[in-house]
């Protein structure tokens, strides 16, 4: 018996796999000839950042930024904290930021004016889920996997306190 039994599947890893080829190939018409660094948000954007790339079909580098806003809770607390830095430089480059969830529109505002402190030439978001009804902070996403109701939702590099993250699919958890 799977230790996920509970979760209520939303999106299968057929389903996700599909949206992501297609999110690669539109990536990869749109910086035809540009340098990329696609900017993994950690954790929970790490699977679907690696399975992302795959389907990029363009030179590219990738950097990690740690942040973090639910502290274990299944709601943000709305106070973004960097837990692990850029490794190199972005100045003059094309960002591709991709994050697991967006919901509220905090964290991703909070990322973008910091990124755009660093001099880019261009930022733009890829979001694997969209999650409207929450938002506080009108952020534009660039590239979306799925829209969805205000569901909390773990699996496929989402989690509840750092569980789930190995989970196939993406699934609706029950209220902890």
């Amino acid at each position: 018996m799977p230790f996920y039994d509970d979760l209520k599947v939303m999106f299968s890893a057929e389903q996700i796999q599909a949206r992501i080829r297609e999110l690669g190939a539109q990536i990869t018409a749109d910086y035809a000839g540009q340098d990329l660094v696609v900017i993994s948000v950690l954790k929970g954007s790490f699977l679907f950042c690696s399975d992302l790339i795959r389907a990029i079909e363009l030179p590219l580098s990738v950097d990690f930024l740690g942040v973090s806003s639910y502290g274990g809770r299944t709601e943000t607390t709305g106070v973004v904290r960097i837990t692990s830095d850029l490794s190199k430089p972005i100045d003059g480059k094309q960002v591709l930021v991709v994050e697991d969830i967006v919901d509220t529109g905090l964290t991703m505002d909070f990322l973008l004016r910091n990124l755009a402190t660093r001099r880019p030439a261009g930022i733009k978001i890829c979001s694997l889920l969209e999650k409207p009804s929450r938002a506080v902070k009108q952020v534009t996403i660039d590239y979306k996997g799925f829209v969805i109701p205000d569901a909390f939702v773990v699996g496929y590099g989402l989690d509840y306190d750092e569980r789930y993250r190995n989970v196939p699919f993406i699934g609706i958890m029950s209220k902890k």
